[in-house]
């Protein structure tokens, strides 16, 4: 007999968020299954905030899909704007990286598969980001949530404007 993952519900009212200055993220739902489960998030940034530097993963597929607003998205070299009801999926061992469009907010949902814990990176996220707690934490937690950072001389300059 198979086992069975039960389903799960997280009522928008009883989601947890973790803010940082430029960004709500609201915890929708993390699940162990099988094949490793699952993290699904959502995320609303300010106007051209940023979202996460390059970076990649060696075990999760994550998936973005913007319910509004334009979010700025490299994938490998390339820079795309991802629009209202878009979707996107990026690979293993694919570099990375996200940021409201310039002059636009942002609302997007994310989902990791497999999940691997992400609501504690993202927690240990926003109190970096808020200075309760060490950046070099977040360094050393890239193998236990499988977020690994890399240089983007591409993202960097999309950033700065000069791409």
């Amino acid at each position: 007999m198979t086992e069975r993952t039960p389903a799960l519900l997280t009522r928008g009212a009883d989601a947890e968020t973790c803010a940082d200055p430029s960004s709500v993220m609201t915890l929708l739902g993390e699940s162990a299954g099988p094949g490793g489960g699952f993290t699904s998030y959502r995320s609303t940034f300010a106007k051209g905030a940023v979202g996460a530097p390059a970076h990649f993963h060696t075990k999760a597929t994550e998936l973005f899909f913007v319910i509004s607003g334009s979010l700025r998205v490299l994938v490998g070299e390339e820079i795309t704007v991802l629009n209202e009801g878009d979707f996107l999926a990026v690979p293993p061992h694919t570099p990375h990286a996200f940021a409201a469009a310039p002059d636009a907010e942002a609302d997007a949902l994310f989902v990791f598969t497999p999940g691997m814990g992400r609501f504690d990176y993202l927690r240990l996220l926003g109190r970096v980001m808020r200075g309760e707690a060490d950046p070099k934490e977040i360094a050393e937690s890239a193998e236990r949530f499988d977020n690994h950072y890399v240089d983007s001389p591409v993202w960097r300059a999309a950033l700065e404007g000069t791409a």
